[in-house]
């Protein structure tokens, strides 16, 4: 009996062994998918952190263009007022019935500033030709109409004009 009370045991401690050998894989290859899938989420954390950061940076600078821009429209805004207010105070259509070349010439030199004006504003800063429309060929106009001028002036009691063919 002695024997077959060793055989058995032994059978036992073989199945046990296994099931422990066996157990202990899965243990191992479930610890290696983990690592694995750690790693996955350590990068894919890192990549959110890095466009959150990114994200914030992007918020930041709009928010500052934003600011810019609420303070150009504020200027644009008071431009528009004071021209409503200097053109309420003329009365164009005497002025232009009284002396449309001199007219003519103070529209002329005021366009061309502002031209200019918006040009550079739009970041042009290859100071092109003026359009045709606002060249001074077979036109009359003023000081202030020519591209080099630096002033702000659009009296047109010097207007020079071209004499009619």
């Amino acid at each position: 009996m002695g024997i077959k009370l060793f055989l058995v045991s032994l059978v036992m401690m073989a199945a046990m062994s296994a099931g422990f050998g066996w157990y202990y894989k899965q243990s191992q290859a479930t610890i290696a998918t983990l690592r694995e899938n750690n790693a996955k989420l350590e990068v894919a954390v890192d990549t959110a952190q890095a466009s959150i950061e990114t994200l914030q940076s992007s918020m930041a600078k709009a928010n500052e263009l934003n600011l810019q821009l609420q303070q150009d429209l504020q200027q644009a805004e008071a431009y528009g007022d004071e021209l409503r207010s200097k053109l309420s105070k003329l009365n164009l259509v005497v002025e232009a019935l009284k002396d449309s070349k001199t007219l003519e010439g103070k529209m002329n030199g005021a366009t061309a500033k502002l031209w200019r004006e918006f040009m550079s504003n739009t970041g042009n800063t290859n100071k092109p030709d003026l359009p045709s429309w606002l060249r001074r060929e077979n036109r009359t106009g003023s000081e202030s109409s020519d591209e080099g001028s630096t002033g702000s002036d659009t009296n047109s009691s010097e207007t020079e004009t071209t004499p009619a063919e």
